[in-house]
C-alpha cells in the first residue's frame, strides 16, 4: 500500500513539474513564429525599401533630365531671342541708314530743283528784248551787242552735302570768313535741311575761334531759337555758355549750363556743362 501511494506521489509530482515546460515550451514556439514572421515582414519590407529607393532614383534621373531639358530650352530660346534682337537691331540700323539716305537724296532733289529755277530765270534774263515791228530798222546800224547771261549765284548745281563738307573744310582749315561765309550759304539755300542746325552752330564755333564772342553767342542763340530738335543743341548750350563766360557774363554762363544739365542730363553737352559748373564752385564758393 505504502508503495502504492508512493508511486502516485511520484506521478502527480511528474506531472506538476511536467506542466510548467510543456508551457513554455509553446510560449518559445509561439515567440519563434512571430520572429520568423517578423524576420519575413522585415525582408519585405527590405525589399519594398530596395524598391521604392530605386524608384527615387529613377524619378531624381527624370528630374535631372527634365532640368538640363529645361535648361537647354532656356538657353536656346535666350540665344534665339538675342539674335533676334541682333537682327532687328541690324534692320533698325540699316533702316536709319536708308532713311539718311532717303533723306540727302531729298535734299540733292531740291538742290537740283532749285538750280534748275535759277537757271531757267538767268536764261530768261539773257533773252534780248522783243523788236517792235512797227519800228523802221536802219540797214547801216551797227548790230547791237551781244547779250550777256547773268551772272549765276554761287550755290547753283551745289547739294547740300558738298555744300555743307566745303563749309567744314574751310573751318578745319581755319578759313573761318570763308566758313562763316559758306553756312550762311548753306542755310540761306537749305534753312529745312536737316543739316541746318549743324550749319548754324558752325557759324558759332567759327566766331568763337576768333575770339569774336557776341556774335558766337548771338549764333549759339539762333541754334537754342530756331532748331529746337537738333542733336547739336546740348552742345550749343554748352558752347554758349563758354562765349558768355569768355565775355564776362559768368551767372549768364552758370544758367546756360544749368539749362543743359537739367534739360540733357545724359548728353557730352550736359556733363562738359557740369564739369565747369564744378569749376565756377571750386572758383567761386557759393556763401
Amino acid at each position: 500500500m505504502k508503495h502504492i501511494v508512493t508511486a502516485v506521489v511520484a506521478a502527480l509530482f511528474c506531472a506538476v513539474m511536467a506542466s510548467p515546460v510543456a508551457g513554455q515550451n509553446r510560449e518559445h514556439q509561439q515567440l519563434a513564429a512571430e520572429a520568423r514572421m517578423l524576420q519575413e515582414q522585415t525582408q519585405q519590407l527590405a525589399i519594398a525599401m530596395a524598391a521604392l529607393s530605386e524608384s527615387l532614383k529613377a524619378i531624381s534621373s527624370r528630374i535631372d533630365d527634365s532640368g538640363t531639358a529645361l535648361r537647354k530650352a532656356f538657353a536656346d530660346q535666350k540665344l534665339l531671342i538675342d539674335n533676334m534682337a541682333s537682327d532687328v537691331r541690324v534692320v533698325r540700323e540699316r533702316t536709319d541708314d536708308t532713311n539718311l539716305r532717303i533723306a540727302t537724296l531729298r535734299e540733292e532733289l531740291e538742290a537740283l530743283r532749285g538750280s534748275m529755277l535759277q537757271l531757267q530765270q538767268a536764261q530768261q534774263q539773257t533773252l534780248a528784248a522783243p523788236v517792235d515791228p512797227s519800228i523802221p530798222v536802219d540797214p547801216n546800224a551797227p548790230a547791237p551787242p551781244p547779250a550777256t547771261a547773268a551772272p549765276l549765284p554761287s550755290t547753283v548745281g551745289l547739294s547740300p552735302t558738298r555744300m555743307l563738307d566745303t563749309a567744314k573744310a574751310d573751318f578745319f582749315a581755319g578759313q573761318f570768313t570763308l566758313a562763316v561765309a559758306g553756312f550762311e550759304a548753306f542755310l540761306k539755300a537749305f534753312p529745312r535741311s536737316e543739316s541746318a542746325g549743324e550749319s548754324q552752330f558752325y557759324i558759332g564755333e567759327s566766331y568763337a575761334a576768333q575770339n569774336r564772342w557776341p556774335d558766337a553767342i548771338a549764333a549759339y542763340n539762333a541754334v537754342i531759337q530756331n532748331f529746337p530738335a537738333s542733336s547739336i543743341l546740348p552742345e550749343a548750350y554748352y558752347k554758349r555758355g563758354l562765349a558768355e563766360e569768355r565775355s564776362g557774363q559768368v551767372d549768364a554762363a552758370r544758367l546756360s549750363w544749368e539749362t543743359v544739365v537739367k534739360a540733357s542730363p545724359d548728353s557730352d553737352g550736359a556733363r562738359l556743362a557740369k564739369q565747369s559748373l564744378d569749376r565756377l564752385s571750386r572758383q567761386r564758393p557759393a556763401p
